[in-house]
């Protein structure tokens, strides 16, 4: 095995500052391995959302979890996907829900395996982490819903109406609202991560 110490080049500089550093260290790989699973969604929801466009699910409202009222006096929906396509004023329908909640998913799921295996090398028993990251995942994911109905109207309406942008606009706010849930995603998963990815002494 390569001491740090004496390991040329990047590898060795990383060594060094990852003994020195370990949690920075720790915190700099989650960073950049979630950009990746980021950059992932961003990939996948468009194919997703391209394929529930031309199905009926489009006009299927899908408006769960009410919880009190807008300022105009509608109810606010947790989960609010009106029907109708977004470039026609609706907001997306079941089909939205569907590419929105496939996609993060489909990321989740491997961002379980790649950070418990090369951030935290946890060695810990497999299926109670599961269970607890599942757990987390649902709070999360209501949590970053209900935020999403302070900001995804807007941004849709900035983007495809205000400034006119029309399709191309409807693309940027996907991208935009997606960013923004990853980022909450982002910073509450770490601490969570800490918890139930640990590194178990060996027997």
């Amino acid at each position: 095995m390569n001491n740090p110490k004496t390991t040329p080049g990047p590898l060795g500089f990383w060594a060094r500052y990852k003994e020195k550093h370990p949690n920075i260290a720790q915190f700099l790989v989650f960073f950049m391995l979630s950009n990746g699973i980021t950059v992932l969604q961003l990939v996948l929801m468009p194919v997703f959302k391209s394929m529930f466009a031309g199905t009926s699910l489009v006009h299927s409202s899908f408006q769960v979890l009410q919880f009190g009222h807008n300022f105009d006096g509608s109810p606010y929906y947790v989960f609010d996907y009106a029907a109708g396509s977004l470039s026609s004023g609706g907001g997306g329908g079941l089909a939205y829900f569907l590419a929105v909640q496939i996609t993060i998913a489909i990321a989740q799921i491997l961002n379980f395996f790649v950070q418990r295996s090369i951030t935290f090398k946890s060695n810990s028993n497999i299926w109670k982490a599961a269970f607890w990251y599942v757990v987390a995942y649902i709070v999360i994911t209501i949590g970053a819903a209900a935020a999403q109905g302070f900001y995804k109207a807007p941004i849709y309406n900035l983007f495809m109406n205000t400034w006119g942008m029309g399709s191309v606009g409807e693309t940027t706010a996907d991208v935009i609202t997606m960013i923004i849930n990853s980022a909450i995603s982002f910073w509450v998963f770490f601490p969570i991560f800490k918890i139930i990815f640990k590194q178990e002494s060996e027997k």
